[in-house]
């Protein structure tokens, strides 16, 4: 039996009173393991795979609950699980908070053993009394802390080496470390507080230890947020919040939080991959406000953590609001990008005139929407322009999504052509570039409004075929003169006198 999440209708799963709080009881708050698919009923490939999850449903009956979710009517929740594109199905197991995206076969079969596979990762962590770690009867010690005065060692072991380096990043109160070597045993000398250490542990405890039984071995827990971690996560100070923020015309979402702040560790992960996620398209940044006082002081920070929100262009110590969106990686994302497509202006579509031009739409975004237009004696102005035109609503439309846009006459950037494998089947022709990847898609349908918009909607969803740019770099670029805006005529050929030419002489000639 597939549940359908948000209108239960048995008596042992009655109907709450939101689809939140049904998800919450169901899911997250039960025991079981959990199969649960997103999906649309518009979509085709959902209907297809209806089938096949319905014979997975019946076969893991008494074994894993499966559950479906209709996205359109309860977009909050696909919001939540960063759910882009129909079916999308994840698994909810041990760690109910971050469910297990399953990636294989859309079948019955692929279901079942991703399901089992997850039912005995739960299992073994249930029997081994932990989330993670190593170590059996007797785990080796990664550290053991005396009182004041004496000093912290621990083992070479694997993780060992980041929880020192998480310690001396993360305590205000370190003092000082003297790293030495006794055999084979890194040491560390540092005056701590043990209550400060262990939530930054996984898989063990600091405590009073008696007897000979060696502690577990503890080691960093990737989930919390240590400096190293914030790959994307600017550190803002008081001393560079201006340069940084203020005279950037990049929108801004800077967190102001507290070492010690329980909601902060938790927010953590989520600013992380926010940030990630945003990447080149808003700024994320953090601000410790128990040190940097002033920049604090300045916006009225009283809690923590504190978002404020910079917005996009010109801005100074006024332009800011107060972040207004949920505090998982998925609110996050969709709120700045809906708060960016609000003030971003739409993208210029440029013509390729030089390898300047290309390199800044496609290196310096995302993705670039590389378009090809005939030839202008063969589509003059008006014809040019109308394509031009769908171009520029398209950017309108997908603006939030910051891509670059460029064009180009046929046979004018051959180099280009031959690489992104367009024109050949005619023109006008698109691909769109991922400089990043060094990976391409091309425009199968017609170079439409309706027809570009569905090859755009589905790439932003991760659907759609790619291929590997050719040479894995962009290509030689022509330096050509801009298009003046005026039709095309075909060049002027001098009239030829033949007054002056004897007959006489072509008679031999011939």
């Amino acid at each position: 039996m597939i549940i359908i999440l948000t209108t239960v209708a048995s008596q042992q799963c009655p109907n709450l009173s939101s689809p939140e709080e049904n998800f919450d009881r169901l899911v997250l708050q039960s025991d079981s393991l959990w199969v649960v698919e997103f999906y649309a009923p518009w979509c085709g490939h959902c209907q297809s795979f209806a089938d096949e999850y319905s014979k997975a449903a019946t076969a893991l009956k008494g074994v894993s609950m499966v559950g479906a979710i209709n996205v359109d009517e309860h977009k909050s929740l696909g919001a939540k699980y960063g759910v882009k594109g129909y079916p999308t199905i994840k698994i909810f197991g041990a760690n109910k908070q971050q469910p297990d995206d399953y990636n294989g076969a859309r079948s019955s079969h692929g279901i079942i053993e991703a399901a089992f596979s997850s039912l005995r990762a739960k299992v073994n962590e249930q029997l081994n009394g932990r989330k993670s770690g190593r170590g059996g009867s007797k785990p080796i010690p990664g550290g053991i802390f005396w009182n004041e005065g004496s000093f912290i060692y621990s083992s070479s072991g694997s993780g060992v080496r980041s929880v020192r380096v998480g310690l001396q990043a993360e305590l205000p109160r370190l003092l000082g470390q003297l790293l030495m070597r006794i055999g084979r045993l890194p040491l560390v000398m540092s005056q701590l507080n043990i209550e400060e250490v262990n939530p930054h542990l996984r898989g063990g405890r600091v405590e009073n230890h008696l007897g000979n039984r060696l502690p577990r071995l503890p080691e960093r827990d990737s989930k919390l947020n240590f400096p190293g971690d914030k790959k994307d996560v600017i550190e803002l100070t008081d001393s560079n919040f201006d340069s940084l923020v203020l005279n950037s015309e990049d929108m801004w979402l800077v967190e102001f939080y507290a070492p010690w702040c329980g909601h902060c560790k938790n927010l953590a992960p989520h600013w992380a991959k926010a940030a990630s996620e945003l990447k080149d398209k808003v700024k994320v940044g953090a601000l410790d406000a128990t040190v940097h006082t002033i920049k604090s002081n300045q916006y009225g920070v009283q809690g923590y953590p504190t978002i404020k929100v910079f917005t996009a262009g010109k801005k100074d110590s006024s332009s800011v609001t107060d972040y207004a969106g949920g505090r998982t990686a998925s609110d996050i994302v969709t709120w700045a990008l809906n708060k960016l497509a609000e003030n971003v202006s739409p993208p210029e579509i440029k013509q390729i005139v030089s390898e300047d031009t290309l390199k800044e739409a496609c290196e310096k975004h995302p993705l670039c929407v590389v378009s090809v237009l005939p030839h202008i004696l063969d589509c003059q102005s008006t014809c040019r322009n109308d394509y031009l035109d769908i171009l520029n609503k398209l950017g309108e439309k997908y603006k939030n999504k910051m891509w670059g846009w460029v064009w180009t006459e046929a046979g004018a950037q051959p180099d280009l052509e031959y690489v992104l494998e367009i024109g050949g089947f005619g023109y006008p022709a698109m691909a769109v570039v991922n400089t990043k990847k060094m990976k391409y898609s091309i425009l199968r349908g017609s170079f439409s409004l309706d027809g570009i918009n569905e090859f755009l909607r589905d790439l932003s969803f991760g659907r759609g075929s790619t291929a590997p740019l050719k040479g894995a770099s962009l290509p030689k670029i022509e330096t050509i003169e801009p298009w003046d805006g005026l039709d095309g005529h075909l060049p002027e050929e001098d009239d030829v006198d033949l007054s002056d030419v004897s007959l006489d002489d072509l008679k031999d000639e011939l």
